[in-house]
């Protein structure tokens, strides 16, 4: 298992930052992870980039804005750019989002005609709702165009207790994904939409943070550890779709 070190940097043309949690390994895989609905919140993913990392895979993680009137969208394409021009071989990149970032990653990867003509090695998609149109980047839903994409590497993690994006939802994305010829493995963690990213909601700060900080134990150890514990199957999914041998987690056909 790898040391993850993180680095911060400017990205973007309107000056964003992201994070890079790079793993030891000189010819670690690259993976971009995209944050979901609040604003600038790459730190909410820290704890999941970092296992990731851990487990021997980079981790780019940008901060963006959908709340901006342009929705976020040159943020994310600044990311991509930003992650083809840090690999040596952008065709192993995996693209992995939470949330509304899930929704954007699934139907960026998914769409017949990629930007810049660029297809990431795999899509991971956590707790996101998949049967909306896609607003950020003005594309169909993903349910929409799954089955004119080429194929390609798709899985699927969602909490059973997941009150923000349904978990029923992720199962019928499975089923058209299906339909469409397409195998999406789907891994069920018991936690819910924040504990899918080794995260937690904090009424304090009115949004959520990493669950393994000190704050975060104040709203109970019980629920921070399962937030834990059930992110780490999340850090798994996200290694392995990457290349990287992990403990495999139990998906669901």
């Amino acid at each position: 298992m790898s040391t993850a070190v993180m680095d911060t940097v400017r990205y973007s043309s309107d000056g964003q930052l992201l994070d890079i949690h790079r793993a030891t390994a000189p010819d670690a895989p690259t993976v971009l992870l995209w944050h979901g609905r609040g604003p600038a919140e790459r730190d909410v993913l820290g704890a999941l980039a970092a296992e990731v990392a851990r487990l021997g895979a980079t981790v780019i993680v940008p901060d963006w804005h959908p709340d901006a009137e342009d929705g976020g969208r040159p943020q994310l394409a600044d990311s991509l750019r930003f992650t083809w021009d840090f690999v040596r071989n952008p065709e192993e990149v995996v693209l992995v989002g939470w949330s509304l970032g899930g929704r954007a990653a699934m139907a960026t990867a998914l769409r017949p005609d990629p930007p810049e003509g660029w297809r990431p090695a795999a899509v991971v998609g956590i707790a996101a709702r998949y049967n909306q149109p896609e607003p950020l980047l003005g594309l169909p839903s993903p349910m929409d165009v799954c089955a004119d994409a080429p194929p390609l590497p798709i899985h699927l993690v969602h909490g059973t207790q997941d009150t923000v994006c349904d978990f029923a939802n992720a199962g019928e994305f499975q089923r058209v994904l299906a339909e469409c010829g397409r195998t999406a493995p789907l891994t069920e963690l018991a936690t819910d939409h924040p504990g899918a990213v080794m995260a937690e909601y904090s009424p304090e700060w009115g949004r959520c943070r990493p669950a393994h900080t000190g704050q975060a134990l104040s709203v109970g150890l019980a629920r921070v550890g399962r937030a834990h514990r059930e992110g780490l199957r999340t850090a798994q999914v996200i290694a392995r779709a990457a290349g990287v041998p992990t403990q495999k987690p139990r998906p669901t056909e």
